[in-house]
């Protein structure tokens, strides 16, 4: 999500469009490509003004019209028409283990319509009421904007199910013409994709209907714009909607480059590319992983601060004294008359939830969940058939405006702002907990898919699957709860309390008096810098 970002492609300059930014991310990886035998795609939904939580939809009782919100702004838009079949959904999964998660890339400003009647965010979640399949959704998605005009810039989807996945990029004619123009393209098995808010496919086969789909005018609007001339088979969709740009580069495609390089070879030749200096250099949309990638590892691959680059958020003087791989907006500065950016790496701290997506064929889908930022947050599995959302995780418990001691995304900022204050120490706690939760879930899901799979009746399952997904959430926010108070007991006034056998050490005289504590000070950059700056009166005269 991010309509903010949108004007990096709009305006062509970095400052403008990355100063506000709030910009998502997707990871893909084909079932050819995963350890497990699953597609799987992750999503994180950056926005300083979204509320974490998961959201539901029950079909209920029919109604020929229903009503369309704004998702991400819950401007009400107008009415459509429903439809009789419609399915359960959590987040942005449905009960067939259909995902559909997006970035936003903007595009050329000409080709908004805010006269459309549907938005992107409403896109994805009415499509998960209606369709199975990612191909049917790719169709459904196309019917709702034709009809009913689109009303969002450029949008990129992924469409996941436990067959096939694909990559849509669509962006709407204008206010003078209703509709999208589309293209979509299956990811091939036994590779990996991403997208970060950047359109990223450039040309396709014309001729290869179950690779490559897209709208019959595609190029002719781009012609009509003056974006684009010649034959069908040289067009560029990303080219002519979305042209590259420094922000567009080092911004959003190096986000991409940073998941690539973790899990293929040869990726540090497109570093230039990366760090938005040479357009010419773009990377593939999809590579081979040098193997196959798991289900922790990508969920890891989503907590990347560009370490071990020359955009590593964790080593220069803007990390501070304990390492913190953070940069608070505005994302850009100037220095006598020159401008600089900030790295807007995968993790980030504005991030409302996040996910990751395992559509398993055979199995039921599992939506592993989590809430704030993805490198100080774990994620839950919640079972895509479980028919009640964790009341921790519930879109009625707190908002962004309204704190609630039983809301899971207010626990996990309140560990996150505590670790970004001492990264190199509070945030390697943090994580050792998020590492620990997840790999004892993951060592968990055979024997629930087991348990699951035991049930005598669909409805047994679905019974199943919901206490497994509700107990999981809830457990795993009495650990968090607990994890917050440890970390003030442990950490507080830029000390470290030891411990020995799982316990603080006193001092042996029954008052509960810490018996050891460090104080591990600062970073030898941090120092160096101080020293620099104000060594001459900091010195210490002998």
């Amino acid at each position: 999500m991010n309509r903010l970002l949108k004007v990096i492609a709009l305006v062509g300059a970095f400052i403008v469009g990355i100063a506000t930014a709030d910009a998502c991310t997707n990871l893909i990886v084909t079932r050819g490509a995963s350890t497990d035998g699953s597609n799987m795609v992750t999503y994180a939904a950056d926005s300083h003004g979204l509320y974490g939580a998961l959201y539901s939809y029950v079909p209920g009782k029919f109604t020929e019209m229903m009503s369309v919100t704004e998702w991400d702004t819950g401007r009400y838009i107008g009415e459509i028409k429903q439809v009789e079949t419609r399915y359960r959904t959590l987040g942005n999964s449905n009960e067939h283990s259909l995902f559909i998660t997006e970035t936003t890339f903007g595009g050329r400003a000409e080709l908004e319509d805010p006269k459309g009647g549907i938005d992107y965010g409403s896109l994805i979640y009415i499509t998960l009421q209606r369709a199975k399949t990612a191909r049917e959704a790719i169709d459904v998605i196309v019917d709702l904007a034709n009809t009913y005009g689109y009303c969002s810039s450029g949008e990129s989807f992924t469409l996941v199910d436990p067959q096939e996945v694909w990559i849509m990029e669509l962006i709407g004619k204008g206010p003078e013409d209703k509709g999208i123009v589309w293209v979509a393209r299956r990811i091939p098995d036994g590779y990996v994709s991403a997208h970060a808010n950047q359109a990223r496919i450039t040309t396709f086969p014309w001729n290869d209907p179950e690779n490559c789909i897209y709208a019959k005018d595609v190029a002719d609007v781009a012609r009509k714009f003056g974006w684009f001339e010649g034959k069908n088979e040289d067009f560029s969709f990303a080219d002519a909607y979305a042209p590259l740009d420094f922000g567009a580069m080092r911004g959003c495609e190096a986000r991409v480059w940073a998941f690539f390089r973790t899990v293929a070879d040869d990726m540090d030749k497109y570093e230039d590319y990366a760090m938005g200096h040479n357009p010419n250099n773009r990377m593939p949309l999809w590579v081979m992983p040098r193997e196959k990638v798991s289900p922790k590892q990508l969920m890891d691959c989503m907590r990347d601060h560009y370490e071990g680059t020359k955009m590593d958020m964790t080593t220069d003087i803007g990390a501070g004294g304990e390492g913190c791989p953070y940069r608070w907006r505005p994302m850009y500065f100037e220095v006598d008359g020159v401008e600089y950016c900030n790295e807007r790496a995968i993790a980030t701290q504005q991030t409302g939830f996040w996910l990751m997506g395992q559509a398993r064929p055979g199995k039921v889908g599992i939506l592993w969940f989590g809430t704030d930022d993805a490198a100080t947050s774990p994620l839950t599995p919640i079972y895509v058939t479980s028919q009640e959302v964790p009341w921790c995780l519930s879109e009625l418990n707190g908002s962004m405006l309204k704190y609630s001691d039983t809301s899971m995304f207010w626990i996990t900022n309140r560990v996150a702002q505590f670790a970004y204050l001492r990264y190199n120490t509070v945030g390697k706690t943090v994580r050792e907990y998020v590492d620990k939760w997840e790999n004892k879930m993951l060592e968990l899901v055979p024997a629930m898919d087991a348990k699951i799979g035991s049930a005598k009746s669909a409805k047994k399952a679905q019974k199943i699957a919901t206490e497994l997904t509700v107990n999981n959430a809830q457990t795993l926010f009495n650990i968090w709860v607990d994890l917050d108070k440890y970390l003030m007991i442990k950490y507080i006034d830029g000390n470290v309390k030891g411990e020995e056998n799982g316990k603080f050490i006193d001092n042996g005289n029954g008052k509960d008096i810490p018996g050891k504590i460090d104080q591990p000070g600062y970073s030898e950059n941090w120092k160096r810098a101080v020293a620099h700056d104000k060594g001459e009166i900091l010195k210490v005269v002998k």
